[in-house]
């Protein structure tokens, strides 16, 4: 078993399991991790937790440490940095006329990397522009094109709940949704009121689903045919959550039966 937190890698890479080391760390708080490439930073998303081994994919990676007031200085250093290639990207891609939306830039921790995050409709040929890039800042230079749900977890938001966007908060991967999973709950089928600030089905219609499915076994289903001591009726609807389905008798008289 390991004693694991969540960690999110810089502002806006993934969210990733780590080995707490034995150290303890506070939600929100800002740490010194072992990365793909050397030494990164990220924030604590979670309180420790315990998992098996079989839990665990691929190979664990420790914390190293706290971020010192140094550390912070630093991060604080590269946003800086960052906000001024960005500037200089934008400029660059307007100069090579490329079909491509440049959404954020992030320095590593030790200034090594600038990667530069983009949408586009189609595949882009930037090698060129990695060169421009390279002349001017001397690092490595990473452009990475991701998706638009990508684009909301880098962006940050707030959800119509309320409360900050799920993939910002604590989803580590973007599981499939789809319209089925709004249909089963009996949500109504309106794309403003199903849509995430990304402009894809909300990541949260798949939080009950299976709940959903498994409590439906119960149920007839709308449509079916049954027989009730008022007599022969069809199921015009069907309310998991209250337990109760519908039904119009053949006199067309409407009754609810509890399947609670």
């Amino acid at each position: 078993m390991f004693e694991v937190i969540h960690v999110k890698l810089r502002e806006g890479g993934k969210i990733i399991y780590y080995s707490t080391g034995g150290l303890k760390f506070k939600p929100g708080c800002y740490v010194i991790v072992e990365a793909d490439r050397g030494v990164d930073y990220g924030q604590v998303l979670s309180d420790p937790e315990v998992i098996l081994d079989s839990d665990v994919e691929g190979p664990l990676r420790t914390i190293l440490r706290h971020a010192t007031s140094d550390d912070m200085r630093r991060i604080e250093k590269n946003k800086e940095k960052a906000s001024q290639a960005f500037d200089i990207c934008v400029k660059k891609i307007a100069a090579r006329k490329l079909h491509m939306k440049l959404v954020e830039t992030e320095y590593s921790f030790d200034r090594s990397k600038i990667i530069f995050y983009f949408t586009a409709g189609e595949r882009i040929d930037f090698r060129e522009l990695v060169k421009d890039l390279a002349r001017i800042f001397r690092v490595r230079i990473e452009l990475r094109q991701i998706g638009v749900r990508d684009e909301a977890r880098l962006l940050g938001g707030f959800g119509p709940c309320g409360r900050p966007l799920c993939c910002v908060e604590f989803l580590k991967d973007f599981e499939p949704v789809t319209i089925r999973m709004a249909k089963e709950q009996k949500l109504p089928l309106n794309p403003t009121k199903m849509s995430g600030l990304c402009g894809r089905l909300m990541c949260c219609l798949a939080y009950e689903y299976k709940t959903y499915r498994e409590f439906g076994k119960k149920f007839p289903r709308q449509g079916d045919k049954i027989q009730l001591k008022e007599g022969k009726g069809k199921v015009v609807d069907v309310n998991i959550m209250k337990g109760l389905v519908s039904v119009e008798l053949e006199n067309g008289k409407k009754v609810q039966v509890n399947y609670k």
